[in-house]
């Protein structure tokens, strides 16, 4: 009896575990409708395939280059370096031949697992990822266990992109008396010929010197190379290698075709084992220092932590990288930051990973004397940051888009993102060297930039807001709000500090209009008159901004604009309402919202994240961002002022028992709201 209970016992924790919080499992696999999952590093970001043992796209973070579409620049493919092909008995693996075909996201460890069975010769099971301790190397480890007496032939296949050009393929082995290491490499220039990218990657064997396998080197014509071996295997008996790939650009390296052969070599050296250790353990650290878990909800835990996976992914402390509105997970909006990262994906980073948070922040310190050239060329003073930002800072929106030049409440929400981590961290000396050099150049465009037409009239007229469907209007509610508040922490700043602010900061913003419709609704703009929008405005003058603090006042916004969101606007425009929703005390509706918020923008088979509802332009990072601070600001209660991070009175909504939001702040502080 006693052996029978045990068995019972394992065999419902065998159950549990196979629905995990921290796993994405993907079994129902359509090549014709599928949206691959991104395994990033904050440098290098790789997408899934449905093809086996394959990658869609590899992109390198900060390389730019002039191609496609708009006459702007785009972020670069680099080379497909952790390619493979896979032939048993002489017959290739492909989606005819294999059987019970699954991809599995590990979400705490970062890496993506596929496996299959191959015609009753083999089990195959590969784990791919790109490496959290090495920001320009990848890995995959490679398992095949026979079924029968069989012959593998894996091959590792390096291939260029078809926007390269003038590229170089080369393979050499260095032969040491304790170490044998195959390097395969290419080398390649951007459209414009002004960027070099290189690619290298080497197998990794487990056998002694003398005893791993030979390989043998093909060239291909279509700028394709590839490296394989021979091994037969018996019945029973399963073998494992590795392939261990990096690569870098002349944006980062003077030689980035010596310096993608070092890394990879060194990594080779390293050995599989060891660069699992320190990349599990890099992950293991992030995780402590940021998690999130709704005890009562496997699902709700595991999207959440889908969300922080991705930002995770796409980002890196120690850099001055910052997140494209799709991260890394491939070419969309070309790469370009947008206020999509201070309003949105930065609020959540800063709360639980501020060492990130700084790196996005110093992608914009870095490009201020763009800024400032910018805010010059319009007839300007002081820095005006440009709707699309790339390499150097300089305005890529694409002529035709007029957001480009009137979108400039960018410039606000910069200063605003700089005086938040000022806030969370009290760090002086960077608020000195990096946040009041940047709040001072901001207050001073809009000093200069406002339209000074008496008291309470210091309009900003001509401008894009938030609802971007509303073109060249005037006194923007969110533009305004956020220029009001701006203008207010420039001056806190300087106070800080002991340095004298300019007066006329606060008279600025003391005398900048928020309009309102005659029965006391927040009216968008001089001119809105109700047309349907494409995501909030107004609405974020209550959160983030707490510009309106009065509760009627919220509600009577909500209700008005609301019904005017477009049912196909982007993903984080809900986000802000689920969180004031809970503010209000009304957390049911804000659980409907926080769930229409992102649920019909997730596209199979990893129910990634598109930008609108039934999109296909996955993965949306700024969806990921609302949708997180609807969770720590709305749910959790979290927010932001001058005392750091507090939390307000909060609910939790039905089916939510537990919200534990770990990690947060630079004490890492544990917040936990539980059902009442």
């Amino acid at each position: 009896m006693k052996h029978f209970k045990l068995w019972m016992f394992l065999l419902l924790c065998s159950a549990a575990s196979g629905q995990s919080s921290w796993e994405i499992v993907a079994d129902e696999i359509n090549p014709n409708n599928y949206y691959g999952i991104t395994v990033a590093n904050g440098v290098v970001g790789i997408v899934s395939s449905p093809q086996p043992l394959k990658v869609t796209d590899v992109v390198l973070n900060g390389v730019y280059d002039y191609y496609q579409r708009g006459r702007v620049s785009n972020i670069l493919k680099t080379f497909n370096h952790v390619n493979m092909n896979l032939d048993i008995d002489g017959r290739r693996v492909g989606p005819n031949n294999i059987s019970g075909y699954k991809q599995v996201l590990n979400m705490e460890k970062a890496y993506l697992e596929t496996s299959f069975d191959v015609e009753g010769k083999a089990s195959v099971t590969s784990q791919m990822m790109s490496l959290r301790n090495m920001p320009y190397t990848a890995m995959i480890d490679v398992s095949i266990t026979a079924m029968n007496d069989i012959r593998i032939t894996p091959m590792s296949v390096l291939e260029a992109p078809n926007h390269l050009q003038d590229v170089r393929n080369y393979y050499s082995e260095i032969d040491r008396p304790h170490v044998n290491i195959p390097l395969m490499t290419s080398v390649g220039l951007s459209p414009s010929g002004k960027i070099k990218l290189a690619a290298s990657n080497s197998f990794v064997f487990s056998e002694e010197h003398g005893e791993e396998p030979d390989i043998i080197h093909e060239e291909w014509d279509y700028n394709m190379h590839l490296a394989k071996f021979h091994k037969k295997l018996k019945k029973g008996e399963t073998y494992r290698f590795s392939i261990v790939a990096s690569t870098v650009s002349s944006v980062q390296y003077e030689d980035p075709h010596n310096e993608a052969e070092r890394l990879t070599i060194f990594a080779m050296l390293e050995g599989a084992d060891r660069l699992r250790k320190r990349h599990e353990g890099a992950w293991n650290k992030l995780w402590k220092s940021g998690d999130i878990e709704v005890t009562g909800s496997l699902e709700i835990t595991r999207d959440v932590r889908s969300a922080m996976y991705h930002l995770y992914s796409f980002s890196r402390a120690g850099t001055a990288y910052s997140l494209s509105p799709m991260g890394l997970s491939g070419l969309g909006y070309n790469g370009h930051i947008f206020w999509d990262t201070e309003l949105w994906m930065y609020p959540p980073i800063l709360m639980l990973q501020p060492e990130i948070a700084r790196s996005l922040l110093e992608y914009r310190y870095e490009r201020l004397d763009a800024a400032r050239e910018n805010a010059f060329s319009h007839g300007y003073e002081g820095a005006m940051y440009p709707w699309e930002s790339a390499g150097d800072g300089s305005e890529d929106t694409p002529v035709w888009a007029l957001t480009g030049p009137f979108q400039q409440h960018i410039t606000a929400t910069v200063g605003w993102a700089f005086w938040k981590y000022y806030q969370v961290t009290k760090d002086k000396e960077w608020l000195s060297t990096r946040g009041w050099p940047v709040l001072k150049e901001v207050a001073k465009f809009w000093a200069s930039r406002v339209e000074r037409n008496g008291p309470g009239r210091y309009d900003i007229n001509n401008v894009i807001g938030a609802n971007e469907w509303e073109e060249n209007i005037d006194n923007n509610a969110f533009t305004n709000g956020m220029v009001k508040t701006v203008l207010e922490y420039a001056t806190q700043a300087a106070l800080e500090l002991g340095i004298s602010p300019d007066p006329d900061w606060m008279h600025v913003a003391e005398n900048i209009p928020i309009l309102q419709f005659p029965d006391g609704t927040t009216r968008e703009n001089a001119t809105y008159n109700g047309v349907i929008i494409k995501q909030a405005d107004v609405n974020l003058l209550s959160y983030p901004l707490n510009v309106i603090q009065d509760k009627n006042q919220i509600m009577k916004d909500i209700e008005y604009y609301l019904p005017r969101l477009a049912p196909d606007g982007p993903a984080m425009g809900a986000a802000i309402l689920a969180v004031l929703y809970n503010r209000l005390g009304m957390s049911e509706k804000a659980a409907e919202i926080f769930s229409s918020s992102y649920k019909p923008n997730e596209v199979p088979p990893f129910g990634v994240i598109a930008e609108t509802a039934g999109g296909t332009n996955p993965y949306f990072a700024t969806g990921a961002g609302g949708m997180l601070q609807a969770v720590i600001n709305g749910f959790g209660g979290l927010d932001i002022n001058d005392e750091g991070i507090i939390q307000v009175e909060t609910k939790l909504p039905s089916g939510w028992e537990k919200l534990i939001i770990k990690g947060v702040g630079v004490d890492n502080k544990t917040y936990i709201v539980e059902e009442k």
